[in-house]
């Protein structure tokens, strides 16, 4: 018997340790569906609750983080968008991030989903965090990074996607 086997006949060591690494490659992604379902969730949850971010004026608020950035941004034009209505503009991106989270975690429309969390985060790079320097300091460049691979590959297991697709593969 060799030093792979553990009895004849029986799997291998190597066969488990296909079979994990199989596993692992499979259920790979859904770490990072749940931090950025949450995350973004969170965020949505988060603005929605709190009655400054949600004013056109004020500290702390949509409309003056929009006339902080505007100058400093790569698209002002996108911001003086914003700045038409920041109220509403407050309740899109809110929204927006619920809708995208909830996606995320339930896997339902994953690959809509994941673009809509890179396109949110894509905005607030070229807007809000544009001039952080160095770049890496920016915390939306890599939310759209990590938007990424959920848009490739969407959501292959754990998911309503895959239940869907299922459904729609029996006769």
């Amino acid at each position: 018997m060799s030093a792979y086997q553990d009895r004849p006949g029986g799997p291998t060591l190597r066969d488990r340790t296909d079979a994990w690494k199989a596993t692992a490659s499979r259920y790979a992604l859904l770490p990072l569906r749940i931090f950025l379902g949450v995350t973004f969730v969170y965020a949505g949850l988060d603005k929605l609750t709190d009655p400054a971010f949600l004013a056109d004026t004020g500290t702390g608020s949509i409309g003056e983080t929009m006339r902080g950035v505007r100058d400093s941004s790569a698209l002002p034009w996108l911001v003086d968008l914003a700045l038409n209505n920041p109220t509403g503009f407050g309740y899109a991106l809110a929204f927006g991030e619920i809708a995208v989270g909830l996606g995320t975690l339930l896997g339902l429309f994953a690959r809509v989903a994941a673009l809509g969390g890179a396109l949110i985060s894509l905005s607030l790079w070229l807007t809000v965090s544009w001039q952080v320097n160095p770049y890496y300091l920016g915390n939306d460049l890599a939310y759209l990074i990590a938007w990424l691979p959920l848009l490739l590959a969407g959501a292959p297991v754990l998911s309503a996607d895959r239940l869907l697709a299922e459904r729609r593969r029996r006769p």
